[in-house]
């Protein structure tokens, strides 16, 4: 899935629907910024990122703990992911 095929569930009336495109849409920034952590940490990056591995860390951090949050609450909610 890609950010693109989110789109029609981030405009659908039913927040069951939108709530899905929100936890599909940060799923695939996480994935996105764990492998250029892992790139970076390894010295495989094609580019130079103008910011610390420290603080792209941090932000896969705080990212992995919305998506621990919204797995609970889709849980609690009875959506299913």
């Amino acid at each position: 899935m890609e950010l693109k095929d989110t789109i029609e569930m981030m405009n659908s009336e039913d927040f069951k629907e939108r709530f899905k495109a929100e936890y599909y849409q940060l799923k695939i920034r996480f994935d996105k910024l764990h492998t250029m952590v892992t790139k970076y940490e390894a010295g495989t990056l094609t580019f130079e990122p103008k910011c610390s591995l420290e603080l792209l860390k941090k932000q896969e951090a705080y990212m992995w703990e919305y998506i621990k949050c919204l797995d609970l609450r889709a849980e609690i909610e009875g959506i299913d992911l």
